[in-house]
């Protein structure tokens, strides 16, 4: 299995020096001041393009870090009715709402909660802004397009693959589609550099070009790795200042990987070690209950102080009864003893957010560590009563 999956690489940072016998395991740990880091490079963007930048929960809705967050950001992108909550209560600033379906239940509480309204489609649309024009807010109306131009490496995260559910076919734009629409959003990327954004943009300007005149923003959703070391970070701003310059409109971003990036690890803890035509690792991080993207995307999750040549290699694997609840094969310098710790990188983003307690695994404590101050809270402990109350 390991060896079908693409590795994830992380930066260890700060985190080579941090002792994981500090706190509990399994345990996410997040360095306040990488986050800082990463905010940082986020509002130079924002201040020198003159860009909207808004902070995705989806990827990253650690709110013990919402101050923080507030003092770099302009607020928050929510994907439902819970997300626009926490935005609203936690983090403040402006809250831009996209769903790809809400509920006529929901629909006045997510008005009230959003200062952008994104709708999937031109149905959904019509349906509720009745609803958001007899709120009396001045709330402003997005719809999502789909360009109908893939830069997705894996069909299954490609916003623009046939049959996508997301979005509206930015062929099936008109005027009667767009009435009562502010601005039109799209997210196409994953973890990607400028350059596809630029393309995607290079093959629909034309097509939504007509409508600059009635529109007033355009959000470009998220997937940009805009604090990655490599990212072209001027092409990104110059891009947004010409575009904001030729058409007049407002420009958003809605970046999570990039809030988050090289800022967290999950720690275990090893529990057993057996052999079946290889040396294998029983750890307390299970695959599908704390990091389901390896299960699904897949992928090979880095780990901190894993050797490439040499050392002993074990095959990681999760406590809980599915067979496939397997993590990857690791090298280490030394053997393995039951009890020793291990980390996995980058580990901030797209996983506690995803953490489910299937089997009764236990999910894992959340700690805020800071990498200046040596400073180490135990934000968030969970129990038998968290599990108790997902089910009945």
């Amino acid at each position: 299995m390991a060896e079908m999956m693409q590795t994830q690489a992380g930066d260890p940072g700060a985190f080579k020096s941090f002792d994981l016998n500090r706190v509990p395991s399994p345990c996410f740990v997040v360095d306040e001041a990488a986050i800082r880091r990463n905010l940082q490079v986020l509002k130079d963007v924002g201040d020198r393009s003159g860009a909207h930048i808004l902070s995705a929960l989806k990827a990253f809705s650690m709110f013990a870090l919402a101050p923080v967050v507030r003092e770099y950001l302009q607020g928050t992108c929510a994907s439902g009715i819970y997300e626009a909550r926490l935005g609203r209560e936690k983090y403040g600033g402006e809250v831009a709402t996209f769903c790809a379906g809400y509920k006529a239940e929901d629909i006045d509480e997510i008005i009230a909660l959003s200062d952008h309204l994104i709708f999937n489609s031109p149905t959904q649309k019509d349906r509720f802004l009745p609803n958001v024009r007899a709120s009396g807010r001045d709330i402003q109306v997005g719809l999502r397009i789909n360009p109908q131009h893939s830069e997705g490496e894996v069909p299954k995260y490609d916003p623009c693959a046939p049959c996508s559910r997301l979005g509206t076919p930015v062929s099936m734009l008109s005027a009667e589609v767009l009435e009562g629409v502010d601005g039109l959003h799209m997210h196409t990327l994953c973890e990607q550099a400028f350059e596809p954004l630029q393309r995607t943009w290079a093959a629909i300007e034309e097509k939504i070009a007509p409508y600059f005149g009635q529109l007033k923003w355009l959000n470009f959703g998220g997937g940009h790795h805009i604090t990655r070391a490599d990212y072209d970070r001027e092409a990104l701003i110059a891009f947004i200042k010409d575009l904001r310059e030729r058409t007049g409109l407002e420009v958003y971003l809605e970046p999570g990987e990039a809030v988050a990036l090289d800022a967290g690890i999950l720690v275990g803890e090893v529990l057993d070690i057996h052999r079946n035509d290889m040396d294998l690792a029983i750890v307390d991080i299970s695959a599908t209950c704390h990091m389901p993207d390896v299960i699904e995307a897949p992928y090979r999750p880095a780990m901190l102080g894993e050797v490439s040549e040499g050392g002993h290699m074990y095959r990681f694997g999760g406590p809980s009864c599915l067979a496939g609840d397997v993590i990857g094969d690791y090298a280490r310098a030394e053997p393995l003893q039951v009890g020793d710790r291990f980390a996995f990188l980058d580990q901030g983003h797209y996983s506690m957010v995803k953490t489910n307690t299937f089997n009764g695994v236990p999910l894992p404590t959340i700690a805020l560590w800071n990498s200046e101050t040596d400073e180490l809270k135990l934000v968030r402990q969970f129990g038998y009563e968290d599990f108790l109350n997902r089910l009945s």
